[in-house]
C-alpha cells in the first residue's frame, strides 16, 4: 500500500495498533483507502506485528514503546522510507505532529492518558478509544479539550451510541435526561458470589459476544468496564452519573439509549462489532458504505434486559462511588484495578479478590479534592504501589 497524497485523505496516528481497536481500526483503513491513509503506529512491546503493519500500510513513523526492540525494529524496516523511534515519550511526541489528522486512541489503561492530553494540546482530533483518560483525568482532560477546541469522538460502541443519538439534538437544545448504557452481562452474568468463587481467567476471557484484549475482557467480566464506560460517559456527555443507569442486556444489540426531556427514548442497534464505531469515530461526520454483517430482527425475536447485580459484582458500585467522590478518587480505583487485573491473571488472586483489593486501596491512598495533572501522576503512581503490596 502506498502513501497517499489525496488531500481529502485523513491522515490517521493509530496509538497502540498492534491491539484489539488498533488492528481492526487497520482493517477500516484498508476498506476505505481513498478516505484514511495511515501516518503513525504505534505499538507496546509487539515489534512482529507493529513491522508487519508498517510493511503493509507503510506509514511516515513507527514507534515502538519498548526500546530494547529499537534496533530489531529498525533493521526490519532498514529498507522502507519510515522514521523508527522508541520509548513512551516517543509515543506523546507523534500524537502532535502537524502531518496527523486524527489521533485513535487506542492504549491500554493509563498508559493512553499522556499521549492523548498531548494530542489535545495540539488541537488534534480524537478519536478515543481508551476509556481510562476520561476515568482518570475526565475534568481535566475536558478542560483541555475546550481551550484547544479538540475534538473528541467516542469509538466505545456504547458512548458511540450515545453520540450517535444525540446527533442533531444538542443543536435545538434537546438535552439528555438519563442516559442506559447497556452492559452484555459478561460470561458470569446470572451467578452469586459463592458460584464465582472458583471461576478461572480461561472462563473469565470467554466473552459470550465481543472480542477484545485480555485486559478489558476481564473488566467486563466483573462489570468494571462498565463503571468505567459511566464515568467516561460522565464527562463525554456532561450527564450526572445518577443520570446514567446500566442495563445489562445480553444480546448485546441496542448498544445504548438516550432518554429526553419529552420522555422519548432513542436506541442505537446493530450487531457487536467494534469495527463499526471506530469507522464511524474516524469518518464523522460523514458515513461510509461498509460491507459489515447486517442485522436483522428476525434473528433476535426477543432483547432482554435485566438489573446487574451490585452485591456481587461490587466493581460496579465501586465507580459510582469513585465518581461521586471524584477528585483523584477515580484514578485510584482505575489504578488499583490494574493491578487487580494483572494479578488476576497471573493466577496470583482469586476473581471475587480483585473488587477486595480495588476498595483496600481507595480507602488508604490521600484523597485529592482538585487535583493537577501532577497529582494525577503522583496519585497513579501511589495507588499501583500500594495495591501491588496489598
Amino acid at each position: 500500500m502506498t502513501k497517499h497524497t489525496n488531500i481529502r485523505t485523513k491522515k490517521i496516528a493509530i496509538l497502540g495498533s498492534t491491539g484489539s481497536i488498533g488492528t481492526q481500526a487497520l482493517e477500516v483503513i484498508a476498506a476505505h483507502e481513498q478516505e484514511f491513509s495511515v501516518e503513525v503506529l504505534t505499538a507496546g512491546t509487539n515489534a512482529d506485528l507493529l513491522i508487519a503493519q508498517a510493511k503493509q500500510f507503510n506509514p511516515n513513523v513507527v514507534v515502538i514503546a519498548d526500546t530494547a526492540k529499537y534496533a530489531y525494529v529498525k533493521q526490519a524496516l532498514e529498507g522502507d522510507d519510515i522514521k523508527i523511534f522508541a520509548g513512551e515519550e516517543a509515543i506523546a511526541d507523534v500524537a502532535s505532529m502537524n502531518t496527523v489528522d486524527v489521533v485513535l486512541g487506542a492504549l491500554v489503561g493509563y498508559a493512553g492518558l499522556l499521549p492523548v492530553i498531548t494530542a489535545i494540546e495540539h488541537g488534534k482530533t480524537v478519536a478515543l478509544a481508551n476509556k481510562e483518560v476520561l476515568v482518570v483525568a475526565g475534568q481535566l482532560v475536558n478542560a483541555l479539550s475546550h481551550k484547544h477546541k479538540a475534538n473528541i469522538l467516542p469509538v466505545d460502541s456504547e458512548h458511540s451510541a450515545i453520540f450517535q443519538c444525540l446527533a442533531g439534538e444538542m443543536q435545538y437544545g434537546n438535552e439528555a435526561e438519563k442516559l442506559f448504557l447497556t452492559a452484555s452481562g459478561g460470561p458470569f452474568r446470572g451467578m452469586n458470589s459463592a458460584d464465582l468463587q472458583t471461576v478461572t481467567k480461561r472462563e473469565a476471557l470467554q466473552h459470550p459476544n465481543w472480542s477484545m484484549g485480555a485486559k478489558v475482557t476481564i473488566d467486563s467480566a466483573s462489570l468494571m468496564n462498565k463503571g468505567l464506560e459511566m464515568i467516561e460517559a460522565r464527562w463525554l456527555f456532561g450527564v450526572a452519573p445518577q443520570n446514567i443507569e446500566v442495563v445489562v442486556h445480553p444480546q448485546s444489540i441496542i448498544h445504548s439509549a438516550v432518554q429526553f426531556t419529552d420522555g422519548s427514548i432513542k436506541a442505537q442497534m446493530g450487531l457487536p462489532d467494534m469495527k463499526l464505531p471506530i469507522q464511524y469515530a474516524l469518518s464523522y461526520p460523514q458515513r461510509l458504505h461498509s460491507d459489515f454483517p447486517r442485522f436483522s430482527f428476525w434473528d433476535y425475536p426477543n432483547l432482554t434486559f435485566e438489573k446487574p447485580d451490585l452485591t456481587v459484582f461490587r466493581n460496579l458500585q465501586l465507580a459510582y462511588y469513585a465518581i461521586e467522590k471524584n477528585g483523584n478518587m477515580p484514578c485510584i480505583m482505575n489504578a488499583a484495578n490494574e493491578v487487580a487485573v494483572q494479578k488476576f491473571l497471573h493466577d496470583k488472586i482469586s476473581f471475587l479478590a480483585m473488587p477486595d483489593l480495588i476498595e483496600k486501596t481507595m480507602n488508604a491512598i490521600p484523597f485529592v479534592a482538585n487535583p493537577t495533572l501532577s497529582d494525577l501522576i503522583q496519585t497513579h503512581a501511589e495507588a499501583i504501589a500500594l495495591a501491588q503490596t496489598l
